[in-house]
């Protein structure tokens, strides 16, 4: 899992004035609320991700920062100017989208130039801005070349070059690397994550790939029908998640379900010490903090060994205790498992979390 170190410009930037700050927005189609009173602030220099299932609303978040729709309630500020009453072409706001759409007959030069052009740019500073550009994706050995004869990674960086070229101050991107395979795509994401520092633009990317949001963010916004559930760096979203929902939609997550007397929480058959209140709670316990028990250990619980898959390095492998409660554990691969055996965790891993569906 990446790293959510934050560089110490953009960790200085979000203790000043934001530069994007979408104030208390609502959002409807018809009888359909897609953003609900949203607000979120975004750091200068910032990398943040807006993660959701479909419907969620991220991508309508990303037209109203662009200015393809209109809020119908809440203001947009950007570097204390108000946004949301600016058209799209005077927005310092450029968007890459999962389409490149890059002209087929033009060379690369000329799509990266061209909407230089249609702005009536000098043709001295089109050249060197170009130029600029297709440097900073690597990409300006290509300059001659037409999209056709370039692969679809560099035509991705094509569109980025294009966004750039304008020199927004922000740049939305709407699942640019959707379209390429697995291993590029992975490539891809080093590289993206490598220019935006370089550049130093702040970057909102939209995506529904968790694995993608982990490794690129400096901290993700995850929603949920239109509201935001959490937002953190994410090895904080990952390891202390806010609610079930986050819970169970970042990676692997046990939700036990529990109730608690005196600081001591009872999930049978598993009891552990907790600082949550009296009475009902819901933990979440992540597979990896699962592991064989030894003598030392104070939280412990036998289960029957239902299935294990082998994944490499660790092993998934499913879980019964006597009461049919179900857990997931990720233990080392090498784990020799009986037909039953005695499991356990440290008690600070249980993190009390929000039940989602309870709101």
């Amino acid at each position: 899992m990446a790293t959510d170190a934050q560089p110490a410009t953009v960790a200085a930037s979000a203790m000043a004035a934001p530069l994007l700050e979408v104030r208390s927005v609502t959002k409807r189609f018809g009888n359909n609320t897609v953003l609900r009173n949203f607000s979120l602030n975004i750091a200068e220099g910032e990398f943040l991700t807006i993660l959701g299932e479909s419907g969620s609303g991220k991508t309508t978040l990303l037209r109203l920062i662009a200015g393809f729709e209109l809020p119908d309630e809440g203001e947009l500020w950007m570097a204390g100017e108000r946004l949301d009453v600016l058209p799209p072409f005077r927005r310092r706001v450029n968007t890459v989208f999962q389409q490149y759409a890059l002209f087929p007959h033009l060379s690369v030069f000329e799509n990266v130039a061209y909407g230089l052009r249609i702005a009536h740019v000098a043709e001295a500073e089109i050249k060197q801005r170009v130029t600029e550009a297709l440097a900073m994706v690597k990409m300006d050995t290509f300059a001659s070349a037409r999209p056709a004869k370039i692969s679809g990674g560099q035509q991705q960086r094509i569109a980025l070059a294009r966004a750039l070229v304008n020199r927004p101050r922000l740049l939305l991107l709407d699942e640019p690397l959707s379209a390429l395979d697995a291993n590029l795509r992975t490539q891809m994401q080093v590289e993206l994550k490598a220019l935006q520092r370089e550049v130093g633009i702040t970057f909102i990317f939209v995506t529904h790939d968790q694995q993608e949001a982990m490794a690129m963010s400096d901290r993700i916004a995850l929603l949920r029908n239109g509201l935001l559930e959490q937002v953190a760096p994410p090895r904080e979203i990952y390891s202390r998640p806010a609610t079930s929902y986050v819970a169970s939609f970042l990676g692997q997550s046990n939700l036990l379900t529990c109730e608690v007397r005196n600081g001591i929480a009872v999930c049978a058959p598993i009891v552990f010490p907790c600082s949550a209140p009296d009475g009902k709670a819901v933990f979440s316990l992540r597979p990896e903090a699962i592991r064989l028990a030894s003598t030392s250990d104070r939280v412990r619980f036998t289960a029957a060994v239902l299935t294990q898959s082998f994944l490499g390095a660790t092993n998934s492998v499913q879980l019964r205790s006597a009461s049919e409660l179900t857990l997931t554990a990720r233990l080392s691969g090498q784990s020799t498992l009986d037909e039953e055996e005695e499991f356990s965790f440290d008690s600070a891993d249980a993190v009390l979390v929000r039940d989602s569906e309870a709101r």
